[in-house]
This record gives C-alpha cells, structure tokens and sequence, in this order.
C-alpha cells in the first residue's frame, strides 16, 4: 500500500509546493502569515506589550487563513478528472488518499510557518520563550488544520462556490484550535498545548474517514 501510495504523495506535495502552472503553491500562504504579522502592528499601534498579549492570537488566525487558502486544489481538480475512480479501481481506498494528502498539505503550509514563525514573533514583540511555545503549538495544531481543511475541500468538492463555502465551514470547525493555541501563552495556559495536540489527533482521526465517505458519496 505505501509502495502504490508514495508516487501519488510524491505529486500532491509537488502540485501543491509548486502550485498550478508554478504558481502560488507554498509561497503564497508563506506570504501571507507574514502579510498578517507585518500589517498587525500597524493596526493596534506600537505598544510592545499590547502585541506580546495579543500576538499569539494573530499567529494563530494568520495560520488559518494560510491552511485554508489552497482548499479549492486539494482534492476538487483530482475529483473532476476522475483521479479517485481510477486509484478506487486501482484498489487505493479515498481513506488512504486523503490521509496522503494531509501530509502534503501540512508539509506544503505548516513546516513553512513553522520557519516563519520567529519573524512573525519579532514583529510582535514576543519573546524567546514565548515563541518556543509559538513554535509547539504550531507543530501540534497545523496537522489539525491541515486535516480539517483537507476533509472541507472533499465534502466541498464539485459544489458550486465551493471554495468560499469551504471558507465558511473552516471557521467554526477550527475555533478549538485557536482557541487552545492562542490561550497556550497566556499566564494560566499551561494546558493549552495538550488540549491543543488533543483536537489536533481528532481531527487526524476523523479527517480519512469524513472525507473518504464525502468522495464516494460524490461518486454515487
């Protein structure tokens, strides 16, 4: 199985560090979250402690909109061009796809934010310890939005706006994570890490399946 899966792997993270045509692909998110980190201080003024408070959140939400951004190619185009049929047939289960192709969505938006992250942190005004704790978090919490965003674009996918309903459905099925991510740096946050990694291993668990039964659903 992970033999027949590693090629098919291999080209999703390629289509989506690379983006359409050579377009976008990782970078743009990249640019975004930065976008954000830059833009914020601007909004709220130079007041350190000020953006060291409310940092965390504006990492957190610029990390959302960064996982949500490719949702229109993470599974519509292959759905359109009958790319499920032929593994289904092939003997690939939408399971094991999608599961694949979580991990190239993490690889191709959450690692980069995970390098950009102490950026961020100085523009915010964070310091040393708190983007250690920035830098966790991320880890722990872009493979949850990673999933949820790869089972939105399957349950979205050949709808029409399907890319904004996408966006739509994202926000309330990621409040958790930002809530915990965010909450993890402030003073009595000590358990926001763990209930973090906690709706992130859900969110993995559920995402193959969810989106799986989407994709035949589709099909049927």
């Amino acid at each position: 199985m992970i033999r027949r899966l590693w090629p098919i792997f291999v080209r999703d993270l390629t289509l989506l560090t690379r983006g359409a045509q050579g377009r976008g692909g990782a970078v743009l998110p990249l640019l975004f979250f930065l976008a954000v980190a830059m833009l914020f201080p601007f909004a709220v003024g130079p007041d350190a402690r000020l953006l060291a408070r409310t940092g965390a959140g504006v990492i957190w939400v610029a990390a959302l909109l960064a996982a949500i951004l490719p949702l229109d190619r993470l599974v519509e185009p292959d759905v359109e061009a009958g790319f499920f049929d032929q593994w289904a047939l092939r003997g690939l289960s939408e399971e094991a796809l999608l599961l694949s192709r979580i991990v190239a969505h993490w690889i191709s938006f959450g690692l980069p934010l995970m390098i950009a992250a102490p950026i961020s942190a100085g523009l915010l005004s964070l310091d040393a310890a708190q983007l250690r704790t920035v830098e966790i978090g991320l880890l722990l919490g872009t493979p949850g939005l990673a999933a949820i965003g790869v089972t939105i674009a399957a349950l979205t996918a050949g709808l029409r706006a399907g890319s904004a309903l996408g966006g739509l459905l994202a926000i309330p099925l990621t409040v958790p994570l930002l809530i915990f991510g965010a909450g993890s740096l402030q003073p009595d946050g000590e358990g926001g890490l763990a209930l973090l990694a906690a709706c992130s291993l859900v969110a993995l668990a559920v995402a193959p399946f969810a989106g799986g039964a989407a994709i035949r659903a589709g099909r049927e």
